[in-house]
Formats: C-alpha cells, structure tokens, sequence
C-alpha cells in the first residue's frame, strides 16, 4: 500500500511515518477544519480562531498537498479563489482524529460537551459513516460545534472512563 512519495524515512515504524506526513499541530487542526468544520479556503483557516501565521499555514496546505492528504481546487464560482478538499488518503484520518477528540475529552478539559463527544464516542461507526458522506458528497454543513476552547467558567470536564 505504499504510495509514490519518497521512500527514505527515519525510520520504518508507521506511527513515525505516519508523524512526519500529518503529525503537527497545524496539519493535524487543518485537517480537522476540513473533515468537520466544513473549511474550504485559507482565509476561513486563518479566521479559525486557533491563531495559525500566514506563512505557517501557506507551509502546511503545501506540504499536505504534496503529502496527497488534500487538494486545492479553484472554486466553482470564482475561478481566482482556491478551495481545498481532503483526497481519499485525507479522508481515512478520520478515525484518528475522532480517536484524539475522544481521548482529549476523556482526560482533558475541552470546549466541547461531555455529553456530545460522549454520543461520538459510543456511535463511533455512525460518526465516520456521516463525516464519509459529508465527504462524499461535498457536503461542507459543520459536523462539530465551533468549541471555545475551554476559555468560559464552565468548560466541559473530562469524560468519565466508561
């Protein structure tokens, strides 16, 4: 299953592979804005809230393009504007990231309800059955609510282990 890209890692382990084509901050919550915010252009990255640099963003949406992970696509509307998309190889991170919006919610404090990411965390087949569809049918509706980052009083307090 191993694509065209270069071969030379350092070293074989998937997880490390894995970390050098996704696994930094950035990537990681631009993929996210993809799959379930319904961001498509770079302003809408850059007005996410999440304080990314306009040269770190440029940066990442190149090299996850180059990682086949997204493609940019002029708008059908506006053919100067530029859209991206998670490809095929983009859109089979979901689990993952459902299993690190779990996690954070088990063990931290996120912006999230504990009764909403509860709901994901006992549907999970549901869940990435309808971020799937969404994908499929480029269907840009908001999978999750905008959090707030857990800076109100009342943040939600981790999960309780099941």
């Amino acid at each position: 299953m191993p694509g065209n890209q270069e071969s030379r890692h350092r070293s074989g382990c998937p997880v490390a592979v894995s970390l050098e084509r996704f696994g930094d901050r950035w990537s990681l919550l631009i993929i996210r804005d993809l799959m379930v915010r319904g961001f498509r252009t770079f302003k809408e990255f850059q007005d996410s809230g999440e304080g990314i640099a306009t040269n770190i963003l440029a940066d990442r949406l190149k090299s996850l393009e180059a990682a086949q992970i997204i493609c940019a696509e002029a708008d059908e509307n506006d053919g100067r504007k530029t859209n991206y998309r998670l490809t095929e190889k983009g859109i089979d991170l979901a689990p993952v990231l459902l299993e690190l919006l779990v996690w954070a919610a088990r063990h931290e404090a996120t912006g999230l309800s504990c009764a909403f990411v509860g709901r994901m965390a006992n549907n999970r087949h549901e869940v990435l059955t309808e971020v799937r569809r969404r994908w499929k049918e480029r269907d840009a509706t908001p999978f999750l609510p905008k959090p707030d980052g857990g800076r109100r009083a009342n943040a939600a307090r981790p999960l309780a282990k099941p």
